[in-house]
């Protein structure tokens, strides 16, 4: 899908065709629309495909009349719950007199522009939208990390209510995954803005590199929020399997407990099983012999227990 987008008194509108000053949005774009927005622009069809592809790394390319910037933005992955993220690329590309995006999802990095949620935001300032745009996909990645650090903190409540599932550590395995999609895609994305501002081809004002600052300080805490958050839950997959084989001990012990109570029942009647002159067995002769042999199994059972318990063993 394309749009086109230009900004005047303050105001985005929607445009028929490309000129000066817009913006052309591509959401997955066809085949078609790529090669109307490469002959119009004198760009390389494969710049504007390159987006497209998940595998794309984040990297600044000065070409011929032109500008590729690709940077990783954060996508939820469908149906693997909340707090599971991975990373896409997002295309920028800068001509002369417009900007170009290029994603294959309708991402809210961009949905903030399109909808004027952006303070001082026009599609004419091209390096300020830039930065504008890196910007929010920092943010974007800031509230992300929190997504995932409260989903992180609900399994954790979960281990203490002794509701743990297998599910539940396969989740926290996901969320693991998804900080290192983050760690990487973040670091590259540093690495993007590095090169921007040793640029000299990139008209920048002083604005811009104001707001290129503030980029480059939420991109740094973004990181440290995700090595925060790593260590969190390094921690907390910690903690289950110590709690995890602690109760695996607590039921190995009751277990062995039980079995040495049992144990008494089963040697006793062994040896009253056992034939050998009737004589030489205990209350044989008595006609109460079976209540007494059960009675004395039963003592010694309760008196067994009440050792085990006093030494918490059951």
């Amino acid at each position: 899908m394309m749009k086109i987008y230009l900004t005047a008194d303050k105001q985005l509108t929607h445009a028929d065709a490309i000129e000066d000053g817009s913006w052309v949005c591509l959401t997955q774009p066809t085949p078609e629309e790529i090669r109307q927005v490469a002959g119009t622009l004198d760009i390389e069809p494969a710049d504007l495909q390159a987006a497209l592809d998940p595998e794309e790394s984040a990297r600044v390319s000065l070409e011929d009349g032109y500008t590729v910037i690709i940077v990783d933005i954060p996508v939820p992955v469908p149906d693997k719950g909340e707090g599971v993220y991975t990373t896409i690329p997002l295309g920028i590309l800068l001509t002369q007199t417009t900007v170009t995006t290029v994603c294959a999802v309708d991402t809210p990095v961009l949905a903030d522009f399109t909808a004027m949620r952006v303070r001082d935001f026009s599609t004419k300032k091209k390096m300020r939208f830039v930065y504008q745009i890196l910007y929010r996909a920092a943010t974007m990645y800031q509230l992300e990390l929190r997504l995932v650090d409260r989903r992180r903190q609900e399994i954790e409540k979960n281990l203490a209510g002794s509701s743990t599932q297998d599910s539940d550590l396969i989740e926290l395995h996901a969320l693991e995954s998804t900080l290192v999609y983050f760690a990487t895609s973040l670091r590259a994305n540093g690495t993007v803005l590095d090169r921007l501002t040793r640029y000299k081809r990139l008209e920048q004002y002083p604005d811009d590199m104001e707001l290129l600052d503030d980029v480059i300080v939420e991109i740094r805490q973004a990181i440290e929020m995700t090595g925060i958050y790593r260590d969190d839950i390094k921690g907390t997959r910690e903690l289950f399997s110590a709690v995890l084989d602690n109760r695996l001990n607590n039921t190995m012990k009751w277990l062995t407990s039980v079995t040495l109570i049992m144990a008494v029942p089963t040697v006793i009647s062994g040896l009253y099983g056992m034939n050998v002159n009737l004589d030489s067995m205990p209350f044989a002769d008595s006609s109460f012999g079976f209540g007494i042999v059960c009675g004395l199994i039963l003592a010694i059972c309760f008196a067994a227990a009440w050792v085990l318990h006093k030494k918490h063993m059951l």
